[in-house]
C-alpha cells in the first residue's frame, strides 16, 4: 500500500489554510506520486512540458487562466524550480488567480532560485518529503498494516515496548536497509546498485548544474563521496579544502548546497559554552544510506564492513530526524563532545522537556556517562540493533 506519514497533513492542508501548499525533498522521493495519490481531480501543470514550461514564463495571468479548465480548483506545478522566476509564476497565481488553490512539487532548488525572486513569505507552507521511513517501508511491503512513529516516541518516554513477535525477518530488512537505503524506487528495484549509481547524477548534480550553481562539478562530485566516507564525523572545511585543493569557502557553499537539495544533513555541537566543549565543527549524516554507499561505490554486506558502527548510526539519526519532522515532535538535534574525547552522539532536546542524550551502538559496548554526569538532569538512552524497534 503506498501510504506516507505525510498524507494527512497534505489532506488538510487546504481545509486549514488558503495559502500555497509547497511539496520540497530531493528528487525521486516520491514528491508526484504522493500529489496525484492526495488530489486526484488537480489540474497538472508539468514544467518538463516546453510549452507549458513556456506558457508559464510569460508570467502573465491571462496566459495562465488559458492552461486551465474553467471548473478547475486544484492546480499543481510539478518540478517549478525549473522556470526562470518560480517564485514570480507562484505570486501571480496567489494574487491574481486566487480561486484556484495552487500546489507546488519541486527540488530544493525551488528554494535556492527563489532566494533572487519576489518573497513569497505569507503565501505559501512547505513541506518536507525524504526517502521513506522504516514504517513506510513495511506498510508497502505488506509486513505491517499501519504507519508508526513508535521509535522516536519510545525512545523520548524512556518506555520499553512490549515485545512483539513479528512474521518476518527484522534483522534481514535492516540489514538491506543499511546498505541499500529507502528510495521508494528501490521497492520496484531490490538490492540494485546500478539503479542507485545512476541517482548520483540524477538526484544530486541535475538542478544544480542546470541552475550553473557548482563551478566545478568534479571537484563537488569528490567533496560528496569525501562526506560519505565521514559520516557521524565532524566536518573541518579547512581539512576538506586541503585535501580537493579548493577555497574552505567554496567547500562551505556546497556544502550549503548538498543540504538544500536534501542529499546530506549536518547536526551542530550541544554546547552551554564550557571551555572544553567542541562548539564549532558540525557532523554530517546523509539522508538516504543506498545513495551514500553508492557514492563511494559499497554494497558489501552489512556484516562484513568495516564502517558498520558508522552506517547504523547514521540510519537512526535520519530516521529519528523524519519521525521528529512527521510527528512534529520540536527536538532540536546535537551532538555532545569534549576537547578530551568525551562524546554523544545525539542530543535531543526541546524547550521544558527533559534533555534526551543517545548513544548509538551497532554491538555492545561500555557507554559514556560524562554527559548525564555534567548534564544531571538529561537522561541516556542506548539505541542498538537489538532494541531500535523493539
Amino acid at each position: 500500500m503506498l501510504i506516507r506519514h505525510l498524507d494527512q497533513a497534505l489532506w488538510d492542508h487546504f481545509e486549514k489554510y488558503k495559502e500555497i501548499l509547497v511539496l520540497l525533498g530531493a528528487r525521486q522521493v516520491g514528491k508526484t506520486t504522493i500529489i496525484k495519490r492526495i488530489f486526484p481531480e488537480a489540474t497538472y501543470l508539468i514544467v518538463d512540458n516546453e510549452p507549458i514550461k513556456h506558457a508559464l514564463e510569460r508570467y502573465d495571468p491571462t496566459v495562465y487562466r488559458q492552461l486551465l479548465n474553467a471548473d478547475s480548483k486544484w492546480i499543481v506545478i510539478d518540478e517549478i524550480q525549473r522556470l526562470s522566476d518560480p517564485g514570480r509564476a507562484a505570486k501571480i497565481f496567489f494574487d491574481q488567480l486566487p480561486q484556484f488553490k495552487l500546489i507546488i512539487t519541486g527540488s530544493s532548488a525551488f528554494n535556492i532560485k527563489n532566494k533572487a525572486s519576489e518573497s513569497l513569505a505569507g503565501r505559501k507552507i512547505d513541506y518536507y518529503l525524504y526517502p521513506l521511513t522504516l514504517s513506510e517501508y513495511l506498510v508497502q511491503n505488506g509486513l505491517e498494516k499501519t504507519l508508526s512513529l513508535l521509535p522516536i516516541e519510545k525512545m523520548l518516554t524512556g518506555e520499553k515496548a512490549k515485545e512483539v513477535i513479528r512474521p518476518y525477518d527484522h534483522k534481514a530488512i535492516l540489514d538491506t536497509i543499511l546498505v541499500y537505503g529507502l528510495y521508494p524506487a528501490m521497492q520496484a528495484h531490490p538490492r540494485d546498485s546500478i539503479y542507485l549509481t545512476n541517482l548520483i547524477d540524477s538526484v544530486v548534480f541535475k538542478d544544480l548544474v542546470e541552475l550553473s550553481l557548482l563551478e566545478n562539478k568534479s571537484a563537488a562530485l569528490s567533496l560528496l563521496k569525501l562526506l560519505a566516507y565521514q559520516i557521524g564525523s565532524l566536518v573541518n572545511y579547512a581539512d576538506l579544502a586541503s585535501k580537493l585543493g579548493i577555497g574552505a569557502r567554496t567547500v562551505k557553499r556546497y556544502i550549503e548546497l548538498f543540504e538544500q537539495s536534501f542529499i546530506i544533513f549536518i547536526i551542530k555541537p550541544y554546547s552551554s559554552r564550557k571551555r572544553d566543549e567542541i562548539s564549532k565543527m558540525p557532523k554530517v549524516y546523509f539522508y538516504d544510506l543506498g545513495l551514500r554507499n553508492a557514492l563511494i561505490n559499497n554494497f558489501e554486506p552489512i556484516s562484513s564492513r568495516g564502517d558498520a558502527g558508522q552506517i547504523f548510526e547514521n540510519f537512526i539519526v535520519s530516521e529519528l530526524l523524519k519521525y521528529n519532522y512527521y510527528g512534529n515532535f520540536g527536538y532540536s538535534f546535537n551532538y555532545w563532545r569534549t576537547k578530551s574525547g568525551s562524546e554523544i552522539d545525539l542530543v535531543l532536546n526541546k524547550p521544558g522537556h527533559k534533555t534526551v542524550a543517545l548513544e548509538i551502538k551497532s554491538k555492545s559496548q561500555r557507554v559514556n556517562q560524562a554527559f548525564v554526569s555534567r548534564y544531571p538532569d538529561s537522561k541516556m538512552i542506548v539505541i542498538s540493533r537489538n532494541n531500535y524497534w523493539a
